[in-house]
């Protein structure tokens, strides 16, 4: 019976052990983004809605405070898509169409990685917060707070470093938007031209008004 009873304390031990320390995740998570002012990382994007065929693009992503953000794409070649703090902007040039939104009127589900360079607190952005271990780090699930977002539950995958290196969104439509991350950079040199889009030269605008 002694064994027994040592066993099971043993694998009682082991599981409390596995379970991540949530508050010191989410503290050192917001600590390495907020503390930063730029970030550019390497992006591989799949998007899949119900009755659609998945679909995948990558390219390179740069942010800057406040609420700035660049896309470009290397595949599919050129697009591009920019967040000057006020506007949205995105150019396919598959049809040299650019389209032109308010970041307030928008429902993109881009919305959670504003928080990398944005105020990234976790328990003012979201709820029923909960995290689980994962090969090479940690993954927090979570809610957001109000309903009127384009998501119903977000996923971050975090690495023993604090980065942020997978996020994958849901929507309310049974989509499922899914970023991986790989060579971030912190703090590089970015020029505050970057993040102001200029319409290629023959494109046509469309606004959302």
């Amino acid at each position: 019976m002694s064994s027994i009873r040592l066993l099971i304390c043993l694998l009682a031990l082991s599981l409390y052990a596995a379970v991540p320390d949530l508050g010191a995740i989410l503290k050192s998570v917001e600590a390495r983004y907020n503390h930063a002012q730029t970030l550019q990382v390497i992006f591989h994007e799949s998007y899949t809605a119900p009755g659609q065929p998945r679909r995948s693009e990558s390219g390179t992503l740069l942010l800057r405070k406040p609420g700035r953000m660049r896309w470009d794409y290397s595949s599919p070649q050129g697009k591009l898509f920019v967040s000057d703090g006020k506007y949205l902007w995105l150019y396919t040039p598959s049809n040299n169409q650019v389209e032109k939104m308010k970041i307030k009127e928008s429902d993109d589900m881009r919305a959670p990685l504003a928080f990398l360079l944005g105020k990234l607190h976790f328990s003012k952005e979201f709820s029923d917060i909960q995290a689980h271990p994962v090969p090479g780090g940690t993954r927090i699930t979570a809610k957001p707070k109000t309903s009127s977002l384009p998501y119903t539950k977000v996923e971050f995958d975090v690495g023993a470093d604090d980065q942020i290196r997978r996020v994958q969104v849901y929507g309310y439509d049974q989509s499922v938007l899914e970023f991986h991350f790989e060579n971030e950079k912190l703090n590089p040199p970015l020029e505050a031209s970057l993040f102001r889009f200029k319409i290629p030269q023959g494109a046509e605008l469309v606004e959302t008004k």
